[in-house]
């Protein structure tokens, strides 16, 4: 606060801003401006001061030429020390009640009435704003499963809307992690989420060439190898729960295939290191996003289903905020069918419902990849495979009765492979369309009839 003192042969005024601590916003603030004086009144004004000082915004004025308050002081020839407080209340205080307050006191000067003497004494406010959201991603999702390479893994926790900037930790199963500092002068890319090329301060481990022969395992039951090397798709995919819904009519369920997971020894080795950075930017109103980063090498032995809790301690919380993710491998896919019983010419969704969960996980994190083939062909767009949680077939002709679909489902926790058989029922429609242009077959070639046929009914 400033000190003006005038020790004048006239008068003397002092100013002073009683301090606050920092308060939450919400709060019921009030400000108290002191000042002494053995002198008369002439007026109050309290500020705002904006933009970083150029500007300021008057809150509240008091003028004793038209108020009586202080009319005990007009016998201004008696010289006595008087103290008087002036208070601004300021309700449910905002962000952007944050910020410098002046008080401005002005007094008559005792040799004329036509002086005025000035004193003024500020204070800054410090509004803090808990955090408003918590959530924790995995980075680079979704990705593919790797048997016998270990994989950087990194969990990022980004909590948004604090003021001054939250601490945040990580614990696993409920216990606190001993981290290790790790600084990137990389570019952080996608709010935040380092790449496993970007952060890499663990030791890469060459492919166990003992275990080679076992990649005979990743065969499909029909010797058409699981792709587990293409590239990553858009990020569009959505784990559901477990659906209710009975088998369809129109597939045949085929047992699940789980690719069994066999490690090397030395990713059982000891116990990972793990590595810790955080980020940290102003938001428009003020407050800090913070993104915490946690990485490690992962062990899908060891982590499927450990419990990982991202929590943030704030001067405006009672207690810590948090968020928790169970890492979780994809098991027991469940798929449906719609149309549920496929005619020629209907556009049939295959559609993997949701998963079977263990005891500890309620939905399968990372958010999985999904990948579509066909058994023993090219899919009906000609193409090899679909990414996505849904296989659209457009137009089914007769002659996919019978077909077999495999999806593979993957997250770096596991892969697993299940397949249905697609059963496809003669349409009516089709029949009778056929037989009433079955007069127009010289005339056109028979695919054209048929595709003439098939438009009609998408209609």
């Amino acid at each position: 606060f400033h000190y003006v003192s005038l020790h004048l042969i006239f008068c003397y005024l002092t100013v002073t801003i009683e301090p606050l601590p920092p308060v939450v916003m919400g709060d019921t603030v009030t400000l108290k401006c002191n000042f002494r004086t053995d002198g008369n009144l002439r007026e109050i004004v309290w500020f705002r001061v904006t933009e970083g000082g150029t500007s300021k915004q008057k809150i509240f004025t008091y003028d004793a030429m038209f108020n009586t308050n202080f009319s005990h002081m007009e016998d201004f020839r008696r010289r006595e020390d008087l103290v008087y407080q002036s208070t601004v209340r300021l309700p449910e205080v905002q962000m952007e009640d944050d910020g410098p307050y002046e008080c401005h006191v002005g007094i008559y000067d005792r040799a004329s009435r036509e002086k005025v003497v000035l004193a003024s004494g500020s204070i800054t406010l410090n509004v803090m704003s808990p955090p408003i959201s918590i959530s924790v991603e995995a980075a680079n999702q979704p990705a593919h499963f790797s048997r016998y390479e270990a994989q950087n893994f990194t969990l990022v926790c980004i909590v948004t809307g604090g003021k001054p900037a939250p601490v945040v930790y990580f614990k696993r199963d409920g216990e606190l992690i001993e981290v290790h500092p790790f600084t990137s002068t990389e570019k952080v890319e996608n709010r935040g989420l380092l790449s496993a090329m970007d952060n890499q301060p663990l030791i890469t481990r060459e492919l166990d060439d003992t275990k080679v022969q076992k990649s005979v395992s990743f065969l499909g039951p029909y010797s058409e190898p699981v792709r587990l090397d293409k590239d990553r798709p858009q990020r569009s995919y959505m784990s559901g729960a477990l659906g209710q819904e009975e088998p369809s009519p129109t597939t045949e369920v085929i047992p699940e295939t789980v690719i069994s997971r066999e490690f090397p020894r030395w990713v059982l080795s000891s116990s990972p290191l793990y590595y810790f950075n955080h980020t940290q930017s102003e938001l428009h109103d003020g407050t800090m996003e913070v993104q915490a980063m946690l990485t490690w090498h992962l062990n899908p032995q060891l982590d499927n289903e450990a419990l990982f809790t991202c929590e943030v301690k704030h001067p405006a919380l009672s207690m810590p905020m948090k968020a928790e993710v169970t890492l979780s491998a994809p098991k027991g896919p469940k798929l449906s069918v719609a149309p549920s019983r496929a005619k020629v010419g209907d556009t049939v969704h295959i559609k993997v419902e949701g998963f079977l969960m263990g005891p500890k996980a309620n939905k399968v994190f990372p958010e999985p990849l999904f990948t579509w083939t066909r058994v023993g062909g090219p899919l009906l767009d000609g193409s090899e495979e679909r990414f996505g949680k849904v296989l659209v077939l457009e137009r089914v002709p007769a002659e996919l009765n019978g077909s077999m679909y495999r999806c593979t489902v993957q997250n770096p926790l596991g892969s697993t492979n299940t397949h249905t058989r697609l059963i496809v029922f003669e349409n009516p429609r089709i029949k009778k369309e056929t037989i009433n242009l079955n007069c127009k077959a010289q005339q056109h070639p028979t695919h054209e009839i048929s595709k003439g046929i098939l438009d009609k009914l998408s209609r």
